[in-house]
């Protein structure tokens, strides 16, 4: 297993979080667009919101391989223990979310009969679980409250790097950026 040197995230770990998190915030705007929108139109931008959570859901598996093969920064030690706890819940919540909204949005799908398209390129098929429409539409609804969730959960996240940043001052958001100087 490949250390991290400092403090710092890898590279490569630093590009997973960015993309995914553009990816997660143009997604939940690409949904949110789409529920004021003609039936005709709403499916096709839809399909982008498939193919975006698709994407997102292989950028986490990137992300969490490269995890597993290259051990994260410990947490600093300046973080009081319930910053730690917050953090550590934080970033498990944030996996869950990822993998099971994509894998959510699929099994709904499949309970209409339908795959899920990836981009023009090709479709991820229905899965054979046998649901229904009924129980597609229940899933698409718990989908969407965990989006929301995702979406809180997200600035919560950006709330805690601004109060390293501001109030604390202890470097903690360099981190994850390339460039800023992060203490161990």
């Amino acid at each position: 297993m490949s250390m991290t040197q400092g403090a710092k995230y890898s590279k490569v770990a630093m590009l997973l979080h960015w993309l995914i998190a553009i990816a997660v915030i143009a997604n939940w705007q690409i949904a949110e667009r789409a529920h004021d929108l003609p039936q005709a139109e709403r499916g096709e931008v839809m399909s982008y919101h498939f193919s975006l959570g698709m994407t997102i859901l292989l950028l986490t598996l990137l992300r969490v391989i490269w995890r597993l093969m290259h051990r994260p920064p410990a947490l600093s030690a300046s973080l009081q223990p319930w910053e730690r706890i917050l953090a550590r819940t934080t970033h498990t919540l944030f996996y869950i979310l990822l993998i099971g909204l994509p894998l959510g949005g699929w099994i709904a799908m499949s309970g209409y009969g339908s795959g899920v398209p990836f981009w023009g390129l090709f479709e991820f098929p229905a899965l054979p679980l046998g649901l229904d429409e009924g129980t597609g539409h229940e899933i698409f609804e718990l989908h969407a409250t965990a989006g929301t969730v995702l979406i809180y959960l997200a600035g919560l996240h950006v709330l805690g790097a601004l109060k390293h940043t501001f109030v604390d001052k202890d470097g903690n958001l360099f981190r994850m950026l390339p460039f800023g100087t992060a203490r161990d």
